[in-house]
């Protein structure tokens, strides 16, 4: 039997990840398993052409027979300096949270991101907080196993989002699905991103929706 799995663009911006918790999480369930994957975050339009301008994208110089090499180079290269742009951000972030909370690293118990995006950008954009804002907190944490959820919007200054949180070595542990709302009074503005870490250091207040208990973790896949 084959299975046919649909992976967003939004969760290809994370494929260290999807790599790790999807596509290789069963050593002995790899094959047999075809992936249909999304653009990564902000490249449509790279690819095909601007939603907003008609610029024509790198499919418009293959479908005129000419070298589109050199603009997928291109636009590799500009996706990873984005990234790796971002990365100082988000460990410096994470380290002050942690020192927020206590400045005892194994005092948090839970985790999640999120982004707010302008109303001239895109949801894309918000999209490329992922990578940076996850692997900042499992460096910051030592060794969190679980993906770091997410959300992102774009919305107006002062808008409000609900960051969800789940346990930072365990995902199916239920007393800690949680979330968190942020927002900021005067942003986004039209141009700017507000990006968010969120940390808890323990789990819903009488929390009894029973599953598998934060004793009971494993630490294997990041799941239980």
């Amino acid at each position: 039997m084959i299975t046919v799995e649909k992976i967003g663009g939004t969760s290809m911006s994370q494929f260290g990840e999807v790599l790790k918790n999807i596509m290789l999480r069963d050593p002995k369930d790899v094959y047999g398993r075809v992936y249909v994957v999304s653009a990564y975050a902000g490249v449509t339009n790279e690819l095909l052409e601007h939603k907003k301008t008609g610029a024509p994208g790198i499919y418009a110089k293959f479908a005129q027979g000419e070298n589109y090499g050199a603009a997928m180079d291109a636009l590799t290269g500009k996706l990873k300096a984005i990234n790796e742009g971002l990365a100082p951000l988000g460990l410096d972030l994470a380290r002050r949270l942690v020192e927020a909370l206590g400045g005892h690293p194994q005092a948090i118990q839970g985790y999640g991101k999120g982004a707010i995006v302008g109303t001239s950008g895109e949801l894309e954009h918000g999209a490329l907080w992922h990578a940076p804002g996850g692997y900042a907190m499992r460096e910051a944490l030592g060794d969190a196993k679980a993906i770091v959820p997410s959300t992102k919007k774009v919305g107006v200054a002062g808008a409000r989002l609900d960051v969800p949180i789940t346990h930072i070595n365990a995902s199916y542990v239920r007393s800690h699905f949680d979330a968190v709302e942020v927002g900021v009074a005067d942003a986004p503005r039209p141009d700017e991103i507000v990006l968010i870490l969120a940390m808890t250091t323990g789990a819903r207040i009488h929390a009894r929706a029973g599953g598998l208990k934060a004793s009971e973790i494993k630490g294997q896949d990041g799941l239980r």
